[in-house]
């Protein structure tokens, strides 16, 4: 386990925002999303404890009908992750995969391309 403080943590998650090509930042700006660092996270389907979450509408399935309505959500889970890693470099890895795992969904990716791709 590897802990860094919360402000650490959170320029980590901005970090890994920070690399993504230029038109996927645009997308993720005009996307109506909001990116969350939460202590905890519930149990997944399995009791498993999520590294990040995604809750909204995936941008391939929203329509110009869909009218008003909350911004989608990406929580990023501190406490898994840092219990997960032994290492700084490894916590760092690991929440830029989570990031890009969690922004996959909002482009409407699911968890077995996203395992194909590296972003597990």
């Amino acid at each position: 386990m590897v802990e860094i403080s919360r402000t650490d943590f959170e320029e980590a998650v901005d970090d890994a925002l920070d690399s993504l090509p230029e038109g996927v930042a645009r997308g993720i700006a005009a996307a109506n999303v909001v990116i969350l660092v939460e202590d905890e996270s519930p149990s997944g389907p399995h009791g498993e404890q999520l590294l990040g979450l995604y809750e909204g509408v995936p941008l391939d399935q929203r329509s110009v009908f869909d009218g008003f309505r909350e911004p989608d959500r990406i929580s990023i889970f501190r406490g898994p992750l840092q219990r997960m890693c032994a290492t700084r470099e490894e916590l760092v890895h690991e929440i830029a995969v989570t990031v890009l795992h969690e922004l996959g969904h909002l482009f409407g990716i699911d968890d077995e391309r996203l395992h194909e791709l590296g972003w597990g």
